[in-house]
């Protein structure tokens, strides 16, 4: 290993600027992940007759039901349309987390390190 740095590594860059740097990206992903999941993701199925709204800690925390949708011969539709609207809520939130880790990392894949 070189006096000040790695071998190889652009710029010289010595392991106190890569911890620091870590820490950093640490502290903006806590940061990130307190705003994702303060946020909330809506999203609705079955033409806007079922709307969902999810948080960022994929907690469901309204449902909406247009009582035309409610047909008691037919409850399965219903279900089958609440878990759509439910689904797409979460995989908005789940998206718009995965863009802003992207942002972050650059688009380097951590692999679950964070």
């Amino acid at each position: 290993m070189a006096k000040n740095g790695f071998r190889g590594m652009p710029g010289g860059m010595n392991q106190s600027a890569m911890l620091k740097q870590a820490q950093k990206m640490q502290q903006e992903m806590l940061r990130m992940q307190q705003e994702q999941e303060s946020k909330t993701f809506t999203a609705s199925a079955g033409g806007g007759m079922v709307s969902a709204t999810v948080n960022g800690k994929h907690e469901l925390v309204s449902l909406t039901i247009n009582p035309e949708a409610v047909d008691p011969d037919d409850v399965e539709m219903l279900q089958d349309t609440v878990m759509a609207a439910v689904n797409e809520a979460m995989r908005t939130a789940d998206n718009e987390a995965a863009n802003n880790m992207s942002r972050l990392t650059g688009g380097l894949n951590l692999g679950g390190l964070f």
